[in-house]
């Protein structure tokens, strides 16, 4: 009977270790998207500017606009999202794939938002004369 709970044991030890391992794996995938797969920063030109939801992400996560510049975000991602900018100042529907929601950002300053359905999504546009 010892002999089969030795055994036990060490099946226990090593599924925690798969455990921990297949952990560490998803922390170090998810530290990768965050810091290259989106761009981190991006001026648009006057025509507009757009920003793509894409693997949970808003890519660029900060996008620099002049005053008066229409900003579209598009889903291209296979999940709902919506944006949502902190302080209520813009809010768009639940954007299903291809879905569009645009903006237009008059006054200059640093306006954030976050996805309203994925919280940790998050993102800013910057307007600047």
């Amino acid at each position: 009977m010892i002999k089969n709970l030795e055994a036990h044991r060490n099946w226990a030890d090593i599924g925690w270790l798969a455990a921990a391992a297949a952990m560490f794996s998803v922390f170090i995938g998810m530290m990768f998207m965050l810091f290259f797969g989106q761009t981190i920063a991006a001026r648009a030109d006057d025509a507009g500017a757009t920003v793509g939801i894409d693997k949970f992400l808003f890519g660029p996560a900060a996008l620099t606009v002049k005053p008066g510049t229409t900003v579209t975000f598009e889903n291209h991602d296979g999940m709902a999202h919506n944006v949502v900018g902190v302080g209520g100042l813009f809010r768009s529907k639940a954007l299903d794939t291809n879905d569009k929601f645009s903006f237009t950002f008059d006054k200059p300053g640093e306006y954030a938002y976050f996805c309203g359905l994925h919280p940790f999504m998050k993102g800013k546009v910057i307007v600047a004369p």
